[in-house]
């Protein structure tokens, strides 16, 4: 009995006839499966480069700033974020944020913080915590962090949902030893 199963299977595997057609209707749902993930993965991929690169040109934009920094400014801002994307990214959103550090405590101390685009500004309690995050620094020196985020929904639905991007990026002021907030 074992016997006839085996030349059964053998004969089975060792054929070379088949329908093209019944072969191309199984693998063509993976096939295109593969094509739609291939492309979400990639444009996903591109998509996070891109935040990151508006993130950086945000960066160095405001370290050359010589005046004060305004809502205007800070508006204009999150519209630069969103054209650097080519707004195909949701609900983005901007906050700049200068931090000094503090020798004698030891610590950050949050000199100001403003967002545009939903998240809250930043607290000192938060960036208390960071001495494993921000880089270090001398005595009363001043850094701008920049973090912006963005909800990335994919074209085709191949496993993967709606994803957020957030970047987190410091940069040190270049011609000015503060970049300085005013609300008017």
């Amino acid at each position: 009995m074992m016997t006839l199963w085996r030349d059964r299977l053998r004969c089975f595997l060792d054929e070379t006839r088949g329908s093209l057609t019944v072969e191309a209707v199984i693998l063509m749902p993976v096939i295109l499966w593969a094509f739609s993930a291939t492309y979400v993965f990639f444009d996903m991929f591109r998509q996070n480069s891109v935040t990151h690169k508006a993130a950086f040109t945000i960066g160095d934009m405001l370290s050359r700033e010589t005046l004060e920094i305004t809502p205007t400014y800070l508006d204009n801002t999150l519209t630069l974020f969103d054209m650097l994307t080519d707004g195909e990214l949701e609900n983005p959103g901007v906050r700049v944020s200068v931090v000094r550090w503090d020798e004698d405590t030891q610590s950050y101390d949050l000199r100001w913080s403003q967002s545009r685009g939903g998240a809250g500004e930043l607290t000192p309690d938060q960036v208390a915590d960071w001495d494993g995050v921000l880089p270090s620094m001398v005595d009363e020196e001043q850094i701008i962090l920049v973090q912006t985020w963005a909800d990335y929904n994919p074209l085709f639905r191949v496993g993967i949902g709606q994803q957020q991007f957030e970047t987190f990026v410091f940069t040190r002021p270049r011609f000015a030893p503060q970049l300085v907030w005013s609300d008017s």
